[in-house]
């Protein structure tokens, strides 16, 4: 028979180690706290040795790891707040509600800092838009991004949307918010102060969502539907109440700390608080604001409820607070207070239901350093050779069914759905390689990105991993952004199987080199595991959420080439690397081969580079070749200028290897004649290899190699095929 403790998701070991913490077995409230508290969702118990290795310094860096968003300084007194997290369980059995909760989540944990949110991102991953059943849930996560998005009044800048069978029934969505704040308006999550009042702020708590951070804990099965329960509903109206009073609040000086009510919601809150602030708490749970009638104690502390915050004001202020939310429409109660004896005591009126060290529920959690052991597969994949398969006689064809392919296709049909332009801060919107936004009453500028080849982290996870951050920093530095720092979202299979860890183990690695190279510290993030459905894992996926900075706006760039005549240049080098590339998946169905290798060296070169370059102003665009290699990229600097090219390549490589490589630390980019000479001697500098392409000109794209025309396609049907792609398969 099944105990009630492995109900709840917990080990004999953890149990036998709870009772070794208290002295005594848990009650039922007090086991249901462990076992939320404990959950891989809450506890990081698999990956907390992992990531240590993240480079989390540096001269920028005001709040890294730990906190609810990571801060960097951007000059002024000024600072960006900024956070990536996953909503993907939730959006497997419920995509909407799901993913419209997963925004307001992440929009909390940045305002709670005392950042006002300006920009909100993504990454998703589904499977084939040939099945009915990713198509309802492609549909229902943009809806409920969009949804709460344009709701609250936030802009949807970018993001990234990949298609995979790896992700048919476990699809993912990592929501990434960014923020803006004065460094003395800086808060943290810490509870501190003996007697200060805990207070609860925002919606009334109802049954919602309980046991939610367990549910993100363990795999999906066919038996998921029966979890839907667990999934909250989100209000966005009383989520921007919410934002604006939380914000006067902080202005007012008399907030100690704040943290947001998200997974495990008041236990995880409080103990989380209490433990930063090396205190502990007593709350009366009868004291919390609900919406339902006979909830019993545990159901108040692990309930999910959206839209709430723990908020520990200064004695005394408790009035001020009231004032403050009763003006936005909200309520604030009095539940507790701060207390010196390290312990989360849990009242229900004259009754004590619980007593746990706070520390108990953080600190002392198991942590598990599973065997990593490298897939089997790997031999195979790693064996696979391009130069096996049938010769290409088409190249055009084969350019435009990668431009169809919806992972390369155009992805307006979801960003339209977002309003990404309110609030009138967004100067390149979704589209570019990077978003940009103007800081109001400044020169200055952010751009951010999501970035993530999941097939590169499959064929080779150093590798990927590494990519994952170069290439987030190369669409960074293409529109004229210096990168500042990384948060990730690192979504793997069940820890506990050892070719899962050795992925995730190698991932990171090669995460943190990259990092290191670049000067790019990690400051927040998360850590999703479990995503399998029927035993099979997703491909793995650590997506890199990063920020940079544009001192001047004026000096942004973007990818379109601006007028006919300029001449078109590739900094970097193309090499017979076909392995793992969108070429072979999309043309030949095969997922294979060695992914492209990186060069560090000559990525921070070729970054370096072409930032310099913009800021001397020598060029009117700059775009990243990825996913499809030079003719996809020259193909969409075409279209989103609506200009023709003609472009000669004379290379030792195969037409193929010229058109669809992959090769990384690569950046096309467009000049005017008279920058040519100033360029290429800015290129010697850097040591970067400058290759001429060709020229600005006509309606067609034209690329030639080695004197033979391999491809010419009219600009319009190459448009019509990238831009009309989703939408098709949509019906």
């Amino acid at each position: 028979m099944t105990k009630l403790w492995q109900e709840m998701g917990l080990t004999d070991y953890e149990y036998n180690k709870i009772i070794e913490l208290l002295g005594r077995e848990p009650n039922y409230t007090e086991l249901s706290m462990f076992s939320v508290m404990w959950s891989e969702h809450c506890s990081y118990k698999h990956s907390r040795p992992v990531l240590r290795n993240f480079p989390t310094d540096g001269p920028q860096v005001l709040q890294g790891p730990g906190e609810n968003a990571g801060v960097v300084d951007i000059g002024d007194g000024q600072a960006v707040a900024f956070k990536i997290e996953s909503h993907n369980h939730p959006s497997a059995i419920e995509p909407f509600q799901g993913a419209a909760t997963g925004v307001g989540g992440i929009i909390r944990d940045v305002f709670t800092m005392g950042a006002r949110p300006i920009a909100l991102l993504n990454s998703l991953r589904f499977g084939s838009l040939d099945r009915d059943r990713v198509k309802y849930l492609f549909n229902g996560v943009v809806s409920g991004i969009s949804w709460y998005g344009n709701c609250i009044g936030i802009p949807t800048v970018g993001g990234e949307v990949y298609f995979n069978d790896s992700y048919t029934g476990n699809p993912l969505v990592n929501a990434m918010c960014v923020g803006l704040l004065e460094h003395k308006d800086l808060k943290k999550g810490v509870a501190s102060g003996v007697g200060n009042p805990v207070m609860a702020v925002g919606a009334r708590t109802g049954r919602d969502g309980i046991h939610g951070a367990t549910f993100a804990s363990e795999e999906l099965s066919d038996e998921s539907e029966e979890k839907r329960p667990s999934v909250q509903v989100g209000d966005p109206f009383m989520e921007k109440l919410l934002l604006e009073a939380c914000l006067e609040l902080i202005r007012s000086g008399a907030v100690i700390g704040m943290q947001d009510m998200g997974a495990a919601g008041l236990v995880s809150s409080s103990c989380e608080m209490a433990t930063r602030g090396g205190s502990g708490m007593i709350i009366d749970v009868a004291k919390v604001p609900r919406r339902e009638e006979g909830m019993e104690p545990y159901e108040v502390l692990l309930s999910e409820s959206q839209e709430r915050m723990l908020v520990i004001p200064k004695k005394g202020k408790e009035q001020l607070v009231k004032e403050i939310f009763a003006k936005w429409g909200l309520e604030a109660a009095v539940i507790g207070r701060v207390t010196d004896d390290g312990m989360l005591t849990i009242m229900d009126g004259e009754k004590k239901v619980a007593a746990v060290p706070a520390t108990a529920l953080t600190d002392a959690c198991p942590v598990y350093e599973p065997e990593a052991r490298k897939p089997a597969y790997l031999e195979q994949t790693a064996a696979f050779t391009p130069e096996s398969l049938p010769a290409v006689e088409e190249y055009n064809d084969v350019l435009l069914r990668l431009l169809a392919s919806p992972t390369i296709a155009s992805k307006e049909w979801v960003y339209r759905q977002y309003d990404y332009m309110v609030r009138t801060n967004t100067v390149v919107g979704p589209g570019s390689d990077a978003a940009v936004l103007r800081v109001k009453g400044t020169k200055k500028g952010v751009a951010v990105t999501t970035d993530c080849n999941s097939l590169y982290c499959y064929l080779d996870p150093f590798t990927g991993g590494a990519i994952a951050v170069a290439e987030a920093a190369r669409n960074l530095v293409c529109s004229g952004a210096k990168p500042l720092a990384v948060t990730d979202c690192l979504n793997f299979g069940n820890p506990e199987k050892p070719e899962i860890y050795w992925q995730f183990k190698q991932a990171v690695a090669g995460m943190s080199a990259a990092c290191e190279k670049l000067g790019t510290p990690v400051v927040s993030g998360n850590v999703s595991f479990y995503n399998e459905t029927n035993g099979e894992a997703i491909y793995p996926t650590p997506v890199v959420g990063m920020v940079g900075l544009i001192e001047n706006i004026e000096q942004r760039c973007t990818m379109d080439f601006k007028q006919e005549g300029d001449l078109i240049y590739l900094l970097g080098e193309t090499k017979a690397e076909l392995g793992g590339s969108q070429y072979l998946s999309v043309i030949y169905g095969q997922d294979a081969g060695k992914p492209p290798q990186l060069d560090l060296d000559l990525e921070a070169a070729v970054q370096g580079c072409c930032l310099e370059a913009i800021k001397r102003g020598l060029i009117a665009s700059a775009h990243d070749c990825a996913e499809g290699g030079l003719a996809v990229a020259l193909a969409e600097c075409a279209i989103s200028g609506r200009r023709g090219c003609s472009v000669g390549v004379s290379s030792d490589l195969t037409a193929t290897e010229v058109l669809f490589s992959e090769s990384q630390s690569r950046i096309v980019v467009s000049v005017t004649p008279e920058n040519e000479k100033e360029l290429l001697a800015l290129a010697g500098e850097y040591n970067v290899p400058c290759q001429k392409l060709g020229i600005v000109a006509g309606n067609d794209l034209r690329i030639m190699v080695n004197g033979t025309e391999v491809v010419s396609v009219p600009l319009d049907k190459a448009e019509n095929t990238w831009r009309e792609a989703i939408a098709c398969k949509l019906g």
